[in-house]
């Protein structure tokens, strides 16, 4: 049985059903172990929370009840024990799902896996009189503390804790009717900015805009944004794990010139002798190019598995290196606060940055931003794995003079900084290809050429 994809178990609520949370619950659940369950602000959360818990608890776990909570909030109170997040993210409201945690970090593939395997086995319950037993804890004004120190402390002046890191910034949020609301808007309020928060009513229907913040879903923030005089624009998705960054004037900054900055900002401010950032093959090569000028170096992994990165480099690692930071596009993780994606607290640090650098042009004239493309190529799933194994030769012969690399698709990197990436889709028909160069359009039609081809011998 495979019940978790690349961010959990997801799906429409048809699939994910308050039978499916209590089976699972009573699989994750163990006699001894102690568990927090909160949740987005999904009309469906409540449901799936209890049921989940009750599972937990039949299992023998004991289980602390937080209520709606941003993604980040839980994974923050799941720092020492276990944790389930009801959560579908930036997906449509209709659907959800289960996150699971242990000491604040995602369960890993094995982890995943030793449930599926106790779901098809059919776990029973311990005996009545073993039952796990459950509380409330309140995690929120606590979570909000520790990202208001850990954000001055990081970014501003270590001793002053004045809150005034960021006095004279005018701040818009987006908070999508999506949890982030509890907890975005009030950290950088007691961080001295002036915000502005819309969309701040939870709400499990998304009735705003889509949960999912793109440019296409927040035409209404940008020219709210155009139309006002802020310093920042802010938008999260529905469980404020994501975080999307705009202009004054509305335009949505690269979310690979983001990671750029915030990861040169770690890997030049870190003591460490090997400063390392994790970050995944479709991330841009701007940020091989801000963390190697700040003497820092990037590794990769496979997409939604930065913490498999991050306990990858820690292992194989020598004396004085350190992962200083991880990210794959919108999603963040500061090692130096948790090891888990937080939304909020990269709200905190790109204010922080932004302030300090004066404003988001100077923010981002350091970085070389080259055209961008993302491509998708019809590709039966039958057809995939054969045409694959072959890209993995094709490509290389032909473009012989860039450097590759085959860990997670086939990835080309050339001289000048451009590069493209190849990789079949895990959830589509298609083949991927991603391209970034000043002569974009030129470098994607030859590799859609060479995947084609491919693809053709592979049917």
């Amino acid at each position: 049985m495979t019940l978790f994809g690349t961010a959990g178990i997801r799906g429409p609520v048809t699939e994910i059903t308050p039978a499916l949370a209590l089976t699972v619950g009573q699989a994750a659940g163990e006699p001894g172990e102690t568990f927090v369950v909160g949740r987005d602000g999904r009309q469906t959360g409540p449901a799936l929370a209890a049921a989940m818990e009750a599972g937990l608890e039949s299992a023998g776990a004991d289980v602390f009840r937080l209520g709606r909570v941003p993604t980040p909030a839980l994974a923050f109170a799941a720092r020492g024990r276990k944790g389930v997040m009801v959560t579908a993210s930036h997906n449509p409201p209709a659907d959800n799902g289960l996150k699971f945690f242990v000491d604040g970090v995602e369960y890993d593939r094995d982890a995943e896996r030793e449930i599926e395997k106790r779901v098809t086995d059919d776990v029973a319950s311990v005996p009545w009189n073993e039952w796990g037993r459950s509380d409330r804890l309140e995690v929120l004004e606590t979570y909000r503390d520790a990202v208001v120190d850990y954000v001055e402390t990081t970014f501003g002046d270590a001793d002053a804790h004045s809150h005034d890191l960021l006095s004279g910034l005018s701040i818009a949020v987006d908070c999508g009717n999506g949890v982030g609301a509890l907890a975005t808007p009030q950290v950088l309020e007691r961080l001295g900015a002036t915000v502005v928060a819309v969309n701040a009513n939870v709400d499990g229907y998304f009735p705003a805009r889509e949960s999912k913040p793109t440019p296409e879903t927040l035409t209404e923030f940008t020219d709210f944004l155009a139309a006002g005089s802020f310093d920042l624009g802010l938008a999260h998705d529905g469980d404020a794990d994501r975080l999307v960054v705009l202009g004054p004037d509305g335009e949505v900054i690269h979310e690979d010139t983001i990671l750029a900055v915030v990861a040169a900002h770690y890997a030049g401010d870190s003591d460490a002798d090997d400063p390392v950032v994790v970050t995944t093959p479709n991330a841009s090569a701007r940020i091989d190019e801000r963390v190697r000028a700040a003497d820092g170096r990037v590794e990769r992994v496979r997409l939604g598995a930065l913490h498999e990165g991050i306990a990858r480099e820690r292992a194989r690692g020598a004396e004085g290196t350190a992962v200083v930071f991880a990210a794959e596009p919108w999603k963040h993780i500061h090692t130096g606060f948790g090891g888990w994606i937080d939304g909020v607290v990269s709200a905190a640090a790109v204010a922080a940055l932004v302030a300090d650098a004066g404003d988001t042009d100077a923010l981002r004239e350091p970085i070389t931003e080259r055209p961008y493309r993302k491509v998708s190529v019809d590709c039966p799933d039958s057809a995939k794995t054969v045409a694959m194994a072959d890209l993995e030769t094709d490509l290389p012969d032909a473009f012989p003079d860039a450097t590759v690399n085959t860990d997670y698709g086939v990835r080309l990197e050339f001289a000048d900084a451009s590069w493209t990436l190849v990789r079949p889709s895990g959830t589509e028909p298609y083949i991927r290809i991603y391209a970034e160069s000043d002569e974009v359009d030129a470098l994607v039609d030859d590799t859609r050429h060479v995947v084609e081809t491919a693809i053709d011998d592979a049917e």
